[in-house]
């Protein structure tokens, strides 16, 4: 399992499993040092604690005996999960399908391994001649060596990027390899419909169960390969491109959230979750990120007692206060003489656009170096589905429903981006995972940012949105396309003026009320709520669209004009 490597100052404090370390009523420091003597001195070895954690805690819940066999535990009472004891979690008995590989069909573009919420997907590039000799390594110690080089074999890909252009810079060309986690995978088929949008299609489900001619499973093949795949080396830095931000995922440091959360398949924040972990561990260090999260589904899918996915500290908040409590941990940090350090409160539309809207505003207002990641699901997911002020007008919910009197949310949606710009001194941005660099270099703009910064991000929610586990991706990019969620950075640092500062590119035709597609028709807000069972019940037999969603529309492009007039393009 992989082990973070924390600062003392982080991970240390003085057990009391008996509560022998507590001072006793009018006991002087003096008289209780003599008492305890070096009792009072031992310092918490985290990685002992893991190993023991790992061996008793997790292990007996794997064999489904917790609740049987384990003692009140000191770590347990301070809330403590360990860092990554969620590599272990397995899914692989949850979906009957798996992705396949097609290796004659890649091209290395690595979107199938960021699009993938569960860090079940990854991909690899290595030297020619390290790919054979590891290869033959593997196999030599396989009890059908034939088969297990084949197999191995059979994930790395011939590709014009890692393998003729850096050998036209005299570097030995590179395969590069796709593996799937069979532990992790829960068989969503992200992956497979990103990879297919682009044309290339190098990836579709099979059957886990299936019988091979060898006589093994598709998922007892899946077990060894990818037991292969964790012998391997990082990506050597040379074979990355610094230009394709995708390539991050390619880096020694980009798995600081390791799988094995219980998100739901296809979960939007579970993969906005991984990309921003590994743009920031990536490009500034294994030790450079804390996060504080508040109280939501990422709360609950991320620390499921006990399995924690992440190799970054990160405390969770209530709610209402999250940005509160990051500015306290900020200024204990600045003290400490850890400024450099990056510091992420995360949250839902309960801690960003409601109940804890004047904390995040107080946050920015501050001028504090916290960066806000705003997990934008348009809903309350993780308490049943009730409408928030980042619903849509007319969108159904538990707490708006579609009936007689009422047809769905009577309000339009809070637009918590342009009430951020409005603070001033705040980096801002507005993205989608689905669109890869222009999330990327979001988060990379505000960790450079010296100042506050808020990210908003648009998360599908399967179940509350009413869209396929597969759909993540193509729903965002609907949503961006239609104008229901632009794409947009604000930086201060770009100038003094409004429209200096603030860029829609990404969008297309930005000048545009509409977006069209290539055969002339328009892509509006109808078009994507045509396609979410949230709004569903808006539209006749016939097609024909209520006057409450229609009123969307309109609404949805006052808001694009505005931003286009902030812009300085209208």
């Amino acid at each position: 399992m992989a082990r973070q490597t924390l600062e003392p100052d982080l991970v240390t404090y003085r057990p009391d499993p008996a509560n022998e370390l507590i001072k006793e009523a009018g006991e002087s420091k003096e008289e209780h040092e003599a008492r305890l003597g070096a009792a009072a001195e031992p310092v918490f070895d985290v990685h002992a604690y893991v190993d023991d954690f790992n061996a008793s805690v997790v292990g007996a819940y794997r064999r489904g005996i917790a609740d049987l066999e384990l003692p009140a535990d000191t770590g347990v009472a301070r809330s403590i999960i360990p860092p990554g004891t969620a590599a272990v979690r397995d899914f692989s008995t949850l979906a009957p399908r798996i992705p396949e590989f097609v290796l004659e069909r890649c091209v290395g573009c690595m979107t199938c391994v960021n699009a993938c919420p569960d860090t079940a997907i990854l991909g690899i590039a290595q030297p020619e001649s390290a790919v054979t000799a590891a290869i033959d390594a593997f196999a030599a110690g396989d009890a059908d060596p034939e088969r297990a080089a084949r197999t191995a074999r059979s994930h790395f890909a011939p590709t014009q990027k890692y393998g003729e252009v850096p050998k036209k810079k005299g570097l030995e060309p590179a395969s590069f390899g796709i593996f799937v986690d069979p532990v992790h995978c829960k068989g969503c088929a992200e992956c497979v419909d990103v990879c297919h949008a682009l044309g290339y299609d190098a990836l579709f489900m099979v059957d886990k169960v299936a019988v091979e001619p060898s006589g093994e499973s598709t998922l007892e093949r899946y077990r060894r390969d990818f037991s292969f795949y964790r012998g391997l080396p990082p990506t050597p830095i040379e074979y990355r491109n610094e230009k394709a931000l995708a390539d991050l995922m390619l880096g020694e440091h980009a798995f600081g959230y390791v799988g094995g959360a219980g998100s739901c398949s296809g979960c939007g924040e579970a993969t906005a979750i991984r990309m921003l972990v590994a743009a920031t561990r990536q490009v500034h260090g294994p030790e450079s990120m804390g996060i504080v999260a508040a109280t939501g589904c990422n709360t609950v899918y991320g620390s499921t007692y006990p399995f924690n996915p992440y190799l970054v500290p990160w405390t969770n908040s209530l709610f209402e206060n999250a940005p509160a409590d990051a500015m306290g941990i900020r200024a204990r940090w600045d003290q400490a003489g850890h400024a450099d350090r990056r510091l992420w409160v995360m949250g839902g539309d309960g801690a960003m656009f409601d109940i804890g809207f004047q904390s995040l505003s107080r946050m920015v207002a501050s001028g504090m170096d916290i960066k806000a990641f705003v997990l934008d699901t348009q809903v309350y997911s993780n308490t049943g589905g009730q409408a928030s002020t980042a619903s849509f007008g007319g969108q159904v919910t538990k707490l708006s429903a579609y009936g007689k009197a009422l047809h769905g949310r009577p309000e339009a949606r809070k637009e918590l981006g342009r009430i951020m710009m409005a603070h001033g001194e705040v980096f801002v941005a507005q993205t989608t995972p689905a669109h890869i660099n222009h999330f990327y270099r979001s988060i990379l703009d505000a960790n450079s940012y010296p100042g506050p910064a808020v990210v908003i991000v648009y998360t599908p929610c399967m179940p509350e949105h009413g869209i396929a586990d597969d759909a993540s991706t193509r729903q965002a990019k609907l949503a961006v396309d239609s104008r229901a969620f632009p794409l947009f950075t604000y930086d201060p640092r770009r100038g003094e003026s409004t429209a200096e500062r603030l860029s829609l590119q990404g969008n297309p035709s930005p000048r545009e009320d509409w977006s069209k597609l290539p055969d002339g028709t328009t892509v509006d807000f109808l078009s994507f709520a045509r396609t979410e069972g949230r709004f569903a019940q808006h539209f006749g037999a016939d097609g024909s669209a209520t006057a409450e969603i229609e009123a969307t529309r309109a609404e949805r492009l006052v808001n694009w004009h505005a931003l286009q007039e902030l812009a300085g393009i209208r």
